[in-house]
């Protein structure tokens, strides 16, 4: 109440907040989010989705001024949350694979990615929803990125596109549509 009556007596309210330390090892960690997308795919429900989860929610961004609603802000930073945090995160750990691993191809990045993921919290838990309870594969996916098991999986499953046709034809697309995917001729017989 005070903060808000602080805001309401001035025409130009500031503030400032004081760092006190990152809090490491929240044993509940990773907790999906309540506006986290779920699975299935409703296009393919034989796939996995999400495939993965990963760091988004209060995240401290970049935060362009253009934007702001309010002229009078100049801020550069923000603590955002969504798929547009979580989204960068996954990406990075990405480009750390092709880097460490430059013959590996898109796949086999994903596949390191979503092998080697965490399916338990940091107390060897379940991976937790929004409500406490214990999350379904259909909020998690493979489960929460762990960026340094995906640098030494072990083993990678590597997807090339030839493989992907018979499932595009199992899941009855025509010739032509597979075809025009490809940008060559498909037979699905």
């Amino acid at each position: 109440m005070e903060i808000l009556d602080y805001m309401n007596s001035t025409s130009e309210p500031t503030a400032r907040i004081l760092f006190h330390g990152t809090i490491i090892g929240d044993k509940e960690a990773p907790v999906v989010a309540a506006y986290s997308s779920r699975g299935p795919s409703l296009a393919s429900p034989g796939i996995l989705k999400p495939d993965i989860i990963g760091p988004g929610n209060n995240i401290l961004a970049a935060w362009p001024t253009s934007v702001d609603y309010d002229k009078h802000t100049k801020a550069t930073f923000n603590i955002i949350q969504g798929t547009s945090m979580s989204c960068p995160h996954l990406s990075g750990v990405a480009a750390l694979l092709k880097s460490a691993h430059p013959t590996w191809s898109p796949a086999a990045i994903k596949s390191a990615i979503m092998t080697t993921a965490d399916t338990t919290n940091l107390a060897n838990g379940p991976i937790l929803d929004e409500t406490l309870l214990p999350a379904s594969t259909f909020a998690f996916g493979a489960g929460h990125v762990n960026p340094e098991r995906a640098n030494d999986p072990g083993l990678i499953y590597d997807t090339p596109v030839k493989d992907y046709v018979p499932y595009l034809c199992g899941l009855n697309y025509t010739n032509r549509e597979v075809g025009n995917l490809l940008q060559r001729k498909v037979d699905c017989s």
